[in-house]
């Protein structure tokens, strides 16, 4: 199985480690995030890995190729002509994904223990385009799911604007986690072009397809401020 692992963003949140380095190169204990989100995922089997550049590209090339990409095979996917965030990024990333086996989507910013095995199970088990690993957490934004966890709608939580597909009938929410399993049909789905998140088009996806969650309970951490390393580096060592 392949990974595509977001390592574009420009991290603002992050200064000012990031007004010189690209985020996925920011350190927990010493280890920067990408080495160890590679690492997680070859601890379930995967060593075949696309990653996204643009903030500081070049360092993560750089680096990667000094620690002999850790023994994975690593394709680059160059997107410092312009930033496309999550849903450009994949449609761009599609030449090095779309081989009709299913892949995986992490952001590198992301720190977790969630179970890939048993996540990839139920995305297969659910047979859809798309399965987003989500859990119960505090978030500004949630992510609404009806009682089969098929997705429904969308909830900004300090506003209290929602996007629906339906009434909300006490739909669940829950936090996305930045972890998806996508097959590549979902190619044929995506309408947008250029620079788009893909969260806008599992929204509008969600009115005529069945998109899933699998909800997990599994540690996360989102390692996009300063104070959020100091806690990740509490938990992982």
């Amino acid at each position: 199985m392949k990974a595509l692992i977001f390592a574009a963003g420009k991290g603002t949140r992050l200064k000012p480690f990031t007004d010189h380095h690209p985020k996925a190169l920011a350190v927990v204990n010493g280890v920067p995030l990408l080495e160890r989100n590679i690492k997680f995922l070859q601890s379930f089997g995967i060593n075949d890995f696309v990653v996204n550049i643009y903030h500081f590209g070049g360092q993560i090339v750089d680096f990667l190729k000094r620690n002999d990409c850790f023994g994975a095979k690593i394709e680059f996917s160059d997107e410092r002509d312009e930033l496309l965030e999550t849903g450009g990024g994949l449609v761009f990333a599609r030449r090095f994904l779309d081989h009709g086996e299913d892949f995986l989507i992490m952001n590198a910013d992301i720190l977790t223990d969630l179970d890939l095995n048993a996540f990839v199970k139920y995305h297969k088990e659910k047979k859809d385009f798309a399965t987003l690993a989500v859990s119960d957490r505090k978030s500004s934004r949630k992510l609404l799911f009806n009682s089969e966890m098929i997705l429904r709608g969308w909830l900004n939580v300090e506003t209290g604007e929602q996007r629906l597909a339906e009434f909300n009938k006490g739909f669940k929410p829950l936090a996305f986690s930045g972890i998806h399993c996508i097959n590549p049909e979902i190619f044929s789905k995506i309408k947008r072009t250029g620079k788009f998140s893909i969260m806008e088009e599992y929204l509008d996806l969600m009115h005529t397809e069945q998109i899933h969650g699998y909800e997990h309970q599994g540690i996360l951490i989102d390692v996009g401020r300063p104070e959020s390393v100091l806690e990740a580096e509490k938990i992982f060592k």
